[in-house]
């Protein structure tokens, strides 16, 4: 195929960019780096991304890394995609962009530094780390709160007030399933107070099911796994 996609579905970016390849009908090759044999980190893997990251991608003889640039080009390189994911009305994909913008700094962020100091370190052969992980969830917590305070303050049911999810609503709700790696009971605590959030979430997943349950079946698995050996 003219479009290789490598990545691993425990990656939360990874899903989004696969996720909307398959709703929008965009055949692609799926490569899986294996992050835990540090396939990442591999020179072949770094000619295509020298970050060392996943997602990246291959498009004929183009490549391109970080996922959100990812998204925006496949949402502009294929025709068949459809207008709302990142809408051709200036003013409507400036507004899609500054969640995007602005989720790396908040969102992500917290979420990465909570799920991995208060969970995933031990499996990269390091300690938990409770202070970071308070950290990392006072950052998630306030990044929930302006979720569901700002950005789903409108009418519709996806953010910026809009009716059909567009780029930013997949790759934030990405975000947030990597939450299911928690016990539940915690993943209730942090979600639990954010009403709007999880309605979304709902929202987001039914409009582009089944291939957000078939590409999150990884995070519910692993999450399984690792409840079950702590």
């Amino acid at each position: 195929m003219a479009l290789k996609v490598y990545g691993h579905r425990v990656s939360q970016p990874s899903r989004a960019v696969m996720i909307f390849c398959k709703v929008n009908g965009i055949e692609f090759e799926e490569i899986t780096i294996d992050l835990s044999k540090k396939q990442h980190k591999t020179p072949e893997f770094k000619e295509i991304n020298p970050m060392g990251q996943v997602p990246a991608i291959v498009h004929d003889d183009f490549k391109l890394f970080e996922s959100h640039a990812v998204l925006t080009y496949l949402a502009c390189a294929f025709p068949g995609v459809t207008d709302h994911w990142y809408p051709a009305d200036l003013r409507k994909r400036a507004k899609v962009q500054s969640v995007l913008d602005w989720h790396h700094s908040t969102l992500r962020r917290g979420s990465v530094t909570y799920v991995i100091n208060a969970k995933l370190a031990p499996v990269f052969g390091q300690p938990l780390n409770p202070q970071a992980a308070a950290e990392g969830e006072k950052i998630l917590t306030c990044a929930l709160s302006t979720i569901e305070s700002i950005w789903l303050q409108d009418s519709g049911k996806f953010l910026l007030g809009a009716d059909q999810p567009s780029l930013a609503d997949l790759s934030l709700v990405c975000e947030i399933m990597q939450l299911h790696l928690l016990e539940e009971n915690d993943r209730n605590r942090l979600l639990g107070p954010y009403k709007k959030v999880q309605q979304w979430i709902e929202d987001t997943k039914t409009t582009t099911n089944p291939h957000f349950d078939e590409l999150h079946g990884a995070v519910f698995q692993f999450g399984a796994m690792l409840n079950k050996q702590q």
